[in-house]
């Protein structure tokens, strides 16, 4: 999959914008706050429909501007794909989205039209915070890749949250006659839960794979990297089991202590868990396997590559670890943000776009970064 054109307007600090990237490598440049990472959210926000930096429509929509469009079009082994944003500031307006000037009534329409694998500074992270974090990664990734999981989370959460209201007003009053229907909400968090551990096992097992090949060959065979599941339940009848015995529990607390949104997943460096033990070198090289290794997964899942969005990581990593990622990109369309080409270490690119105060500059004549490759 290749982007072939990208469209912004009234967005952030665009007042309107076209990109038109090659199929290699695009370097977005320019001072901090001039709109770099704007444009990678852009493609995010066609991709998973929401932006990946803040919950609020509103605040994606440019200072003075009612509204906001982002237009994407790409082009798929099975043809070429447009899919449109319009955003409102208005927080009690919908945001309106069409694909193929169709327009979608669930957001799960939406998923697998664009697909991108986004590599920020908080995905550094990854290794050493919290389970949200890993979970929020699973869920994003198996979205693109299975529509029916995006839905099946959905049933989940509004399950999860009826049942949460449920035992909150048990609690208070244990004898209130909505207390019957708790096996209704039990059946049918089951039933969703169930289906998201099992694609989360099933995509962490074919992430584990991809992964464990390129840490061994990123730590130059000293490094064993393993990823294992850690929830619960791990099958339809351990979580029924689970979800019944704990009742009291729930009941007592009011709020529901067994599932799939308690779950994490935990990486392991030469059989240690990685959060507790591993320098933060090696939690960076292990973040790093683990998107590269997601990129490769979607490349095999969907028979083409996903489009790679590298947002401000360049910095982050030492010289050695620049130079072991962009190795790696042949054959899928890249866009990098960066403050200066230096960043890239020699690396060579297919286009360089001057990114400054929301106005884009297109560098063709200039590949490579013009420093020596250390």
């Amino acid at each position: 999959m290749v982007i072939q054109q990208l469209r912004v307007s009234g967005f952030r600090n665009y007042e309107r914008v076209e990109l038109s990237p090659p199929p290699g490598i695009t370097v977005l440049y320019g001072a901090n706050a001039q709109g770099k990472t704007n444009l990678i959210e852009a493609v995010s926000l066609c991709c998973l429909g929401r932006s990946h930096r803040t919950p609020r429509d509103a605040e994606l929509v440019r200072w003075g501007e009612s509204m906001a469009q982002v237009r994407i079009r790409v082009q798929r082994r099975d043809g070429p794909h447009e899919v449109g944003v319009t955003l409102s500031r208005d927080e009690g307006r919908k945001k309106a989205i069409r694909i193929n000037g169709t327009a979608i009534e669930r957001m799960g329409e939406l998923m697998g039209h664009v697909n991108a694998v986004l590599f920020s500074p908080e995905d550094l992270r990854l290794v050493k915070d919290g389970p949200e974090v890993r979970r929020r990664f699973l869920d994003m990734e198996i979205s693109q890749l299975r529509p029916a999981y995006f839905y099946a989370l959905q049933r989940y959460a509004r399950a999860l949250h009826q049942r949460n209201g449920l035992l909150h007003t048990l609690r208070e009053e244990p004898g209130h006659a909505l207390g019957a229907t708790l096996d209704d909400w039990d059946a049918l968090l089951l039933e969703a839960g169930a289906q998201v551990i099992q694609r989360r096992i099933a995509y962490l097992q074919a992430l584990e794979a991809e992964s464990a090949r390129i840490h061994g060959a990123l730590s130059e065979g000293r490094e064993a990297l393993a990823l294992r599941y850690a929830g619960q339940a791990e099958d339809a009848q351990t979580l029924e089991r689970l979800l019944h015995a704990a009742r009291g529990e729930d009941l007592r607390r009011g709020t529901t202590t067994v599932g799939p949104h308690r779950d994490d997943f935990r990486l392991l460096i030469n059989g240690r868990d990685a959060r507790l033990f591993a320098s933060q070198g090696q939690q960076r090289t292990a973040a790093l396997s683990l998107k590269l290794a997601e990129t490769e997964v979607m490349r095999r899942m969907l028979d083409e590559p996903p489009v790679l969005l590298l947002d401000d990581v360049m910095s982050e990593l030492d010289i050695k670890r620049r130079r072991m990622l962009l190795e790696r990109l042949g054959g899928v369309q890249t866009l990098i943000t960066c403050t200066d080409l230096s960043d890239l270490g020699g690396a060579k690119h297919d286009a360089a776009v001057r990114v400054e105060n929301g106005a884009l500059r297109e560098e063709t004549s200039e590949k490579e970064s013009g420093h020596d490759t250390v």
